[in-house]
């Protein structure tokens, strides 16, 4: 087992070396450049300008450039924002999305998981049928309409909830109804996987011989069913915890929330190369990262999966 995770851990490497060369040459085929603007500049001074960020090399060279300055750790300066470099605007927004995320992950994952359960022992009663009703308006309502319609309920109409901003504005009660929007979809999706999920199982020889020996109904949800049924909804929360974060850039625009997707969204508009690559190395970082976890994950809750 340790092997496995050392080999999967050093495979995360080339999977990030190849992300940045593809976003990178991607990213320069696009017309424009982070300096092109309808005011014209002379071209002395867009020359003086390009020599400061090495703009005026080969690409290659930038390239090499590049790679050396992540390896560091430096993701570059800012081609928009000349106070603070890049490392500065993502390590002051990346925790609030984090936090975010995180927050609304783990309320779908409790409340998936609930409605999956409550779903699977009351199969076809009203229970089952208004759960997985919920789960079907998650999956089909996007996220830049749940919001806005929660916002106009609960905090223009009720007035019960702030419109927007941050803890530091509007205290803990600010993050109520962005948590709640962005979970929606989330909270659909580990709904339905962990009804059918608890369904195949209570349908099993080894659940049936603990019902046989009378077993209390709670004993062999949460003893026998809950850690094998648990499977698809772990594979899933790989790539949905990185989701989750860049997800979150919608419902940050709407509740005026200053995580990374702001970030992302004017350094797409800025052309704003750096920003962009700084932006996309985090995300798939966090996607890498969570998939390792997944599988490793995966050999302590089923036994059968051996790693050779």
């Amino acid at each position: 087992m340790s092997k496995y995770i050392f080999r999967r851990a050093l495979g995360l490497i080339p999977t990030m070396f190849i992300i940045v060369t593809i976003c990178f040459f991607f990213i320069r085929l696009a017309p424009g450049g982070p300096f092109s603007s309808e005011k014209k500049i002379s071209p002395q001074i867009m020359k003086n300008i390009e020599a400061k960020y090495h703009l005026d090399e080969p690409l290659v060279i930038q390239y090499v450039r590049y790679l050396g300055d992540v390896i560091r750790g430096d993701l570059g300066p800012s081609y928009k924002y000349k106070d603070y470099d890049v490392n500065f605007y993502i390590s002051r927004s990346l925790p609030k999305s984090i936090l975010l995320g995180s927050l609304a992950l783990f309320f779908a994952v409790i409340m998936g998981m609930g409605a999956g359960m409550l779903s699977s022992l009351r199969q076809n009663t009203w229970i089952d049928y208004m759960s997985m009703s919920v789960a079907v308006v998650g999956i089909s309502v996007p996220l830049f309409v749940i919001g806005p319609v929660l916002m106009y309920i609960f905090a223009m109409q009720l007035n019960l909830l702030p419109v927007s901003g941050w803890i530091s504005e509007r205290g803990y009660s600010a993050l109520i109804l962005p948590v709640f929007s962005l979970s929606l979809p989330y909270f659909a999706t580990i709904a339905r996987l962990s009804r059918a999920s608890f369904l195949e199982a209570l349908r099993s020889d080894y659940v049936r011989t603990a019902k046989a020996k009378g077993l209390k109904t709670s004993v062999i949800m949460f003893k026998h069913v809950l850690k094998g049924a648990s499977l698809p909804v772990v594979s899933y929360l790989g790539p949905a915890f990185s989701g989750i974060i860049t997800g979150s850039i919608v419902i940050e625009q709407i509740f005026r929330i200053p995580g990374l997707g702001r970030h992302f969204v004017q350094s797409a508009f800025n052309r704003d190369y750096t920003m962009i690559m700084g932006t996309v190395i985090v995300y798939s970082l966090f996607l890498v990262i969570m998939n390792f976890v997944v599988d490793v994950l995966y050999g302590y809750l089923d036994p059968r999966i051996s790693y050779k």
